[in-house]
């Protein structure tokens, strides 16, 4: 792809954004959101908050906290309209910094004064108030769609917080993303940033590898993790996703307690790399003085837990006797960089790790979904055209196909026959319907590799057209509740607000909304809707109002506010009660070879009680499961069949087998946690 391609690529992103939202925002901030979403997709940023504001003096556009407020990322947009590339002047983007240096400032008096509660604003300004003294660093960072030549930037100080600035342009976003790597490359100068020589063993015995050994200072891992965070861990996601404030017991106690027996009971860090600069001193002892494209395919916990303990007051660590065990491993052949990084990954722990690799655009589920959405359209509803809801696998096939058309009536036609959605809406709605939305809160990419996380691990699965159905009757629900949410006004926290208040009803009727209706009809009926902005007020209130006064955007990101939620009384109103698909009817269910694997085996005491357990749940409890998820799309088909297959067991006076009721105690744990409910059976 070529720059100009990029840019009118990126150009119709923004287009679409602004035709697909109602947020009422200005055209720079939907260049924010979609640039932002670039930026998260390579791994600069880690759930940007888009929050507009601007005022005589002050502007911001975006901004990130960190887990414990230490550090700060202020986004502001330098935005030109034009279909060409323009550059953005020194004067723009210094002006633009400006704006942001003072709205920090603000924000450390009392900003936050000048905002309602319930403005994304505030949240911004009160939390930079309670935490001034914790934010050490702050970083400013200049969006424009313009090219801008480099300006030499010198860090400031405000107080005892360090204020450091740096641009992101259109070249810059256009050199990260066609390096292939969809990310920038971490380059490590040990000797010029610390000082340090990090000694090492050689071993090129493999023509697929070179391998290095060597022992990295703790100060220097820590310092590494603070500069570029889970940029580090992209080739591990259980990694990125999993690593946060909280320590490993063990590796607590070893820092704390005895720091000097860190790289005994340790097993250090596996990292792979680009390349590597190997020195050697003026005693002859070899050492590692730089490393490109330095990623931690195994150890990303290990690298948190010294970094967190470090930051910690209370622990006052001694890094200066900490050191840890550094395995590089050097590709050779890019073709093979993925399948060593798993096998890696994968021989150094006993939990197979899920690699980025496992969310290319490739994967098998997004290919199938993706012809699905080809070939099958929408019914046509009241004489209109029907719609051939377009998922786009890949960033960019849909601007591709609107250039295909030509003529900009001939756009403006496809886009009203194909609404698009993507990877990371198809996670947002599907996580959403599955009662996860502290999940979605945690921003689009998080949410989505959480998803394919969680797809994995639950085996191979491929879409097939009713789930497609299904699919795009879950987008007709999310985007239909975004509306009616925009429509009432509460001022912010749009995007919670929705994702709670649709897996609030997900969860009440026990996913029994008629999605089949959905796809049927391309809308929601009247009742649905009154319920959504019934339901609606009520979540805005909820989240609105978090205990200790705690930060909104955080707590609406824990699973604690969810569980919290699911306490309040709320019944559903008559009108919808009656449209929800019955549970009573237990449908003809075909078996499957996986149920029909289910033989009888010796059981232990300890499997016999589990067998009294599920034999002591009515048989109709089981049925009703069974065509409970069959009509919700829920569970597995073989999950399914077990189910029935132990109503029927138990109606003919007879007792499931040990595997069965193995599997019919998560079956029956699942489906409460999804809504399911024995009342009036």
């Amino acid at each position: 792809m070529t720059f100009e391609d990029f840019f009118n690529e990126f150009a119709e992103q923004i287009l679409l954004l602004k035709e697909n939202d109602t947020y009422g925002w200005e055209e720079q901030d939907f260049f924010t959101a979609v640039i932002l979403d670039y930026l998260e997709e390579v791994g600069e940023v880690d759930s940007p908050v888009v929050c507009p504001y601007r005022a005589h003096g002050l502007q911001m556009n975006a901004y990130k906290f960190s887990e414990d407020y230490d550090f700060l990322g202020i986004f502001v947009s330098v935005y030109y309209i034009g279909e060409q590339v323009q550059n953005a002047s020194k004067a723009d983007i210094d002006a633009a910094l400006k704006r942001a240096i003072q709205i920090y400032r603000k924000a450390t008096n009392d900003l936050y004064k000048s905002f309602e509660k319930e403005n994304d604003v505030y949240e911004f300004a009160h939390s930079i108030f309670v935490n001034k003294q914790k934010i050490k660093n702050v970083n400013i960072i200049a969006l424009t769609n313009g090219n801008c030549k480099p300006i030499p930037f010198k860090n400031i100080k405000i107080g005892e917080t360090e204020i450091a600035f740096q641009i992101w342009d259109m070249d810059r976003l256009y050199r990260c993303l066609s390096s292939g790597k969809m990310r920038e490359t971490i380059e490590i100068d040990f000797e010029e940033m610390f000082s340090e020589r990090i000694p090492c063993l050689v071993n090129k015995n493999s023509s697929a590898y070179d391998g290095y050994l060597g022992i990295i200072p703790g100060s220097i891992l820590a310092a590494i993790y603070a500069q570029h965070g889970s940029r580090l861990l992209e080739k591990n996601v259980r990694s990125f996703l999993q690593v946060k404030g909280a320590v490993n017991k063990g590796l607590r106690d070893t820092l704390r307690n005895e720091p000097d027996m860190f790289l005994a009971y340790n097993n250090g860090i596996s990292v792979t790399a680009e390349s590597i600069t190997i020195s050697t001193d003026e005693n002859g002892t070899k050492y590692i003085s730089k490393i490109r494209d330095m990623q931690i395919v195994n150890g990303g916990q290990t690298t948190a837990s010294i970094y967190n303990m470090s930051n910690d007051k209370v622990s006052s660590l001694d890094l200066s006797k900490v050191f840890v065990q550094m395995k590089v491993s050097v590709i050779k052949t890019e073709e093979k960089m993925d399948e060593i990084v798993h096998r890696i990954s994968e021989c150094a722990n006993t939990q197979n790790k899920i690699q980025m690799a496992d969310f290319s655009s490739n994967d098998p589920f997004n290919r199938k979904l993706e012809e699905l959405s080809r070939i099958i359209w929408a019914p046509a509803i009241n004489g209109q055209k029907p719609n051939n809801w377009f998922f786009e696998r890949a960033r960019g096939q849909y601007a591709d196909m609107l250039t295909r058309e030509g003529t900009p009536a001939k756009r403006k036609a496809f886009k009203e026959t194909h609404p698009v959605f993507t990877k990371t809406d198809m996670a947002k709605y599907e996580n959403t319907w599955n009662q996860l939305p502290y999940y979605v809160s945690e921003g689009a990419q998080k949410n989505f590799k959480r998803f394919m996380v969680s797809l994995r691990e639950r085996g191979s699965f491929l879409p097939d057209e009713g789930y497609y159905q299904r699919l795009v009757s879950k987008a007709i629900l999310y985007r239909r509740t975004e509306k009616l949410v925009q429509q009432q006004r509460f001022g912010g926290y749009r995007a919670n607000i929705v994702t709670y208040t649709i897996a609030f009803l997900s969860h009440k009727t026990a996913q029994r909304i008629n999605l089949d209706k959905i796809w049927k009809e391309q809308t929601l009926s009247e009742s649905l809707e009154k319920e959504i902005i019934k339901v609606s007020k009520m979540v805005q209130h909820f989240i609105t109002n978090p205990p200790n006064n705690a930060n909104i955007s955080e707590y609406c990101k824990r699973k604690a506010c969810w569980e919290s939620m699911l306490g309040l009384e709320y019944d559903l109103s008559e009108e919808l009660g009656q449209e929800l698909i019955s549970k009573e009817s237990v449908g003809n269910l075909l078996s499957t070879s996986q149920a029909a694997l289910l033989l009888l085996n010796e059981a232990t005491a300890e499997e016999n009680e589990l067998i009294d357990q599920i034999s002591n749940t009515p048989a109709d409890v089981w049925l009703s499961i069974s065509k409970w998820a069959k009509d919700t799309n829920n569970l597995q088909p073989w999950q399914r069949s077990i189910a029935f297959s132990v109503g029927t067991l138990l109606r003919r006076g007879k007792k499931p087998s040990v595997k069965q009721a193995r599997q019919a105690d998560i079956i029956l744990t699942e489906a409460k946690e999804k809504g399911f409910s024995t009342e009036g059976l």
